[in-house]
């Protein structure tokens, strides 16, 4: 569930937000191109056209690309090289990007040429905006950017429907790129000067993916902090370690952050409240180290968002062309990919992290020696499995996030005979990170699933604030575990609760809103 009010978002190169880019891929708000932008963008084609008739070597204009750099490239054939680089540069192979990263990495595509610094035309502009507002999404294969010269392969895959190449999804089918323009009534483009290096050099398909990963990975946060304070709850944890002095004494911005959300979640327990004189003296580290670990994942997602959105409105293009000077720039770099792949590994080690720990809550959860509680909490055990597979299945994926969160930044290999010598891999990284976040809501989600269902046992003890809030929400879709079913219907329901956000909304309308 989202929920978007704007109607339209005014692109001008600057200001975009991940809210934003998160209501454009889902929400489907219209964009239009800020009064500033046709003027930025028709001031740099004459500064281009200008080199160009004083006969000045302007790479990908004038010359070859990459390691042909060196070869001049006669006026008669610029127009056929701008179509050339996008055919050729058209490799990638795999399955095919969902519908929201395409529509992310168009948005940010558009914002980058909106800011005027490459050669884009204005005319070719408004096409990209169309149609992002029209609904043609490029087939885009997931697989082919080491994300040196940016996202190379995958966004010339994107290019290639404006000049009516490539295949495109259109109202559901799947069309060729000319056949789908025609049908939303858009005209195509011939490609001029610049024109095609300027549309497939840039890192908007890692910085896409990157920007979705971190919207939903606010969600996810959250849920895990709810999550967590359940938890705390049915384990017959102590507050004490959430009290604020422990917190100010190690003052990390996201530990006393999350302790925060979860003394506001378990607020007013009597499940904790219950048990203040029993003879435990210490939590296990998956409950009493929770604002320590968490805290740790939400310093690092609100640096990475920093990096996401510092990059979606950067110029990554090359040349780059200067309005106040009347300069283009041959030889710059920012096509390279290396702060979004470092931002992107950080991210997929926080999001394991989250997984890790509550994957390790689910067991105490589900393990009667450790939580006091029915062997995997369902009635008649042995008889009934309960929740037992269910810790195997996060068991699982908090394995498979350990082979994710190697970083794919720290490779590289050489492209175009050795003059890429060092590469990003970005957009592996990026990928990758999709994937822990995937594997991390289903393991969030197992724990809500546990947690809901231990609560049914404490009949006669209100839970916290926010739990029950939480609980209430879980049981709207998902019913008390009286004997087995299949329990992968129940994770879907609430990974699908976790990842739009709901049970998240249900919790901050008691709560206010959890902080991040």
């Amino acid at each position: 569930m989202y929920d978007f009010d704007m109607k339209n978002i005014i692109i001008n190169g600057e200001g975009l937000t991940v809210s934003q880019v998160e209501s454009v891929v889902r929400g489907k708000v219209k964009i239009s191109l800020g009064k500033e932008v046709r003027k930025r963008v028709n001031s740099a084609q004459r500064i281009i056209q200008k080199a160009i008739d004083e006969k000045k070597v302007i790479y990908g204009v004038t010359t070859g690309f990459g390691a042909l750099s060196g070869k001049l490239i006669s006026k008669d054939n610029r127009k056929q090289l701008q179509k050339n680089i996008v055919l050729s540069h058209s490799a990638g192979v795999g399955s095919y990007f969902d519908e929201e990263i395409v529509r992310g990495v168009m948005l940010l595509r558009i914002n980058d040429c909106a800011k005027g610094h490459s050669c884009i035309r204005f005319e070719t502009l408004q096409t990209l905006v169309e149609m992002l507002n029209k609904g043609v999404h490029p087939v885009i294969p997931e697989k082919g950017s080491v994300g040196a010269s940016g996202d190379l392969a995958p966004l010339a895959h994107l290019a290639l429907v404006l000049i009516g190449e490539g295949k495109a999804v259109f109202e559901d089918k799947v069309l060729s790129g000319r056949k789908a323009m025609k049908s939303a009534g858009i005209e195509l483009r011939e490609l001029e000067a610049g024109e095609g290096l300027a549309l497939i050099n840039g890192t908007q398909v890692m910085t896409g993916i990157g920007s979705i990963v971190v919207a939903d990975a606010v969600k996810l946060l959250k849920s895990a902090e709810i999550a967590a304070g359940m938890s705390l709850e049915v384990l017959r944890g102590s507050n004490i370690e959430l009290n604020e002095r422990i917190h100010n004494v190690r003052p990390h911005k996201g530990q006393r952050i999350s302790a925060d959300n979860l003394r506001r979640i378990t607020e007013n327990s009597d499940i904790i409240s219950s048990h203040e004189d029993c003879s435990r003296v210490q939590d296990a580290y998956s409950i009493r180290c929770c604002p320590q670990v968490h805290g740790a994942s939400i310093d690092t997602l609100n640096y990475v968002k920093n990096v996401i959105e510092t990059e979606m409105n950067s110029a990554t293009g090359n040349p780059l062309i200067f309005h106040d000077t009347n300069v283009v720039y041959n030889n710059g770099g920012n096509f390279h990919g290396q702060p979004v792949a470092l931002a992107m590994d950080f991210l997929a080690i926080a999001l394991s992290e989250i997984a890790d720990i509550s994957e390790r809550r689910i067991e105490r959860l589900v393990n009667p020696l450790l939580s006091g509680l029915p062997a995997f909490l369902v009635d008649e055990p042995g008889l009934n499995s309960g929740l037992m597979i269910a810790q195997y299945t996060a068991a699982s994926l908090v394995s498979e996030n350990k082979v994710l969160a190697h970083p794919a930044s720290v490779d590289s290999i050489p492209t175009s005979a050795n003059k890429e010598d060092h590469v990003s891999m970005g957009t592996i990284a990026a990928r990758k990170c999709r994937q822990v976040l995937f594997n991390t809501e289903n393991v969030i989600a197992i724990e809500l699933l546990c947690v809901a269902q231990a609560l049914d046992l404490f009949t006669n003890l209100k839970a916290g604030s926010g739990s029950i809030c939480a609980y209430r929400e879980i049981r709207k879709h998902v019913p008390h575990l009286k004997e087995d079913r299949i329990i992968s219907d129940d994770i879907k329901i609430v990974h699908n609760l976790v990842r739009d956000g709901i049970i998240v909304s249900s919790v901050e309308k008691k709560t206010g809103a959890l902080s991040l």
